[in-house]
């Protein structure tokens, strides 16, 4: 929760036709937009802003580190720091250089006891230390497949025992009729949303080979793999899942 006090922007960055959509990217343009965007765009994302207060009740530890890898304009990041220990202490990390000035504002207007602090940096250079709990909200996504396990190997050697990772991605289905239906399934949410079927089509253009999910099973093998000895799936909306990894 942001506490501002007007509504979020409108997004409409795809509602014109554009002769070939650019690469998406995370620029002051979607900055501005963003919070109406993924609350559009995501199904499921209000209830992962609770299951994010839930978490940092439950497992968030004092004296530890708690991360929000890829935090955007701070939404997560706050209701992460408002559920926490009063001696836990808060990194987001982000590296987009207009998700973290809006970011800093938006922290800053919160007087939580837990302490923070905004990087601006990828979080492939993130080092991961004393953690009890990370999330990765719809950012590993955004990452090279090559560099995924590394990066979940490097989260899981930096968190406590008894730590947590959220994951939550945007997935695809092995199965093709599945696959059809939940994308089919997910426009129809977008289309329900206020999207039409221009600002769909063109922000996929936009997103092709920027965002490359993985289908449910690769992300649970990784997950194991990088070292995490449990994996629960805590939502799945259409195309759309989260997975709590413990250590």
């Amino acid at each position: 929760m942001t506490h501002n006090t007007k509504p979020p922007v409108h997004d409409t960055i795809f509602a014109q036709p554009l002769e070939t959509p650019a690469p998406f990217e995370f620029n002051a343009q979607v900055a501005d937009v963003f919070e109406n965007m993924i609350q559009r765009s995501v199904p499921g994302y209000h209830f992962l802003l609770d299951v994010i207060g839930l978490l940092a009740a439950r497992y968030g530890q004092p004296h530890s580190h708690c991360y929000d890898l890829g935090c955007s304009l701070g939404t997560m990041t706050l209701r992460l720091r408002q559920n926490l220990p009063a001696l836990a202490h808060v990194i987001g990390v982000d590296n987009s250089a207009a998700m973290v000035s809006r970011c800093l504002h938006n922290m800053g207007r919160d007087h939580s006891q837990a302490s923070y602090e905004i990087r601006h940096q990828n979080l492939q250079d993130t080092a991961i230390e004393n953690a009890s709990m990370v999330i990765l909200n719809f950012t590993l996504q955004f990452i090279a497949d090559i560099e995924r396990p590394s990066i979940l190997k490097n989260i899981a050697e930096g968190m406590r025992p008894g730590g947590v990772l959220l994951l939550a991605e945007k997935v695809c289905f092995d199965d093709p009729q599945q696959q059809d239906l939940q994308v089919d399934l997910y426009h129809d949410f977008k289309r329900y949303q206020g999207y039409s079927d221009l600002e769909i089509a063109q922000k996929r253009a936009a997103l092709e080979n920027v965002l490359v999910p993985n289908t449910l099973e690769q992300h649970r093998q990784r997950l194991l793999d990088a070292g995490f000895s449990r994996v629960e799936t805590c939502m799945q909306c259409f195309n759309f899942c989260a997975l709590l990894a413990f250590k």
